[in-house]
């Protein structure tokens, strides 16, 4: 629940700046001629207006690319950065095992499995969870040297 709560949040976060920025350019830009008493649309007939609109839309598309794939890289427990990029598999050897990308939560809460190679369509991450604490075997290694 915290994950998508976050994700949400960073959504708004990001509408929010959106806002703030279409605000500024709507104060900042001159107001269009008007053609004989008639207000003139200044999408199409102003080109520094239009300009504006484009890489305002642009920075939009690209905002909204940014939140989804940092939230990506996320734990779904603590909702820290996954770290530890693991690259398994081998291009040469398809059938044995294929290429994948594998990020840990440095906690142990969980893996993240990216596959790179989409023969069958799109796979979703394969998100596994560990129940018991990973770094746990580390310790009685430790516990036996002292």
């Amino acid at each position: 629940m915290r994950y998508w709560a976050f994700l949400a949040a960073k959504f708004i976060a990001g509408g929010l700046l959106a806002g703030g920025i279409a605000w500024i350019l709507a104060r900042s830009l001159p107001e269009p001629d008007t053609f004989m008493s008639v207000h003139v649309q200044p999408f199409a007939g102003d080109l520094i207006y239009t300009f504006a609109l484009i890489l305002y839309g642009l920075f939009c598309v690209g905002l909204v690319y940014a939140i989804i794939w940092d939230q990506r890289y996320r734990c779904r427990t603590c909702l820290r950065r996954l770290r530890m990029p693991i690259a398994t598999g081998s291009w040469k050897n398809v059938l044995l095992g294929p290429p994948r990308t594998e990020y840990i939560c440095v906690y142990g809460h969980g893996t993240l499995k990216f596959s790179e190679l989409q023969i069958t369509g799109r796979q979703q991450p394969d998100w596994q969870k560990h129940d018991d604490d990973i770094w746990k075997e580390l310790f009685p290694v430790e516990e036996t040297k002292n």
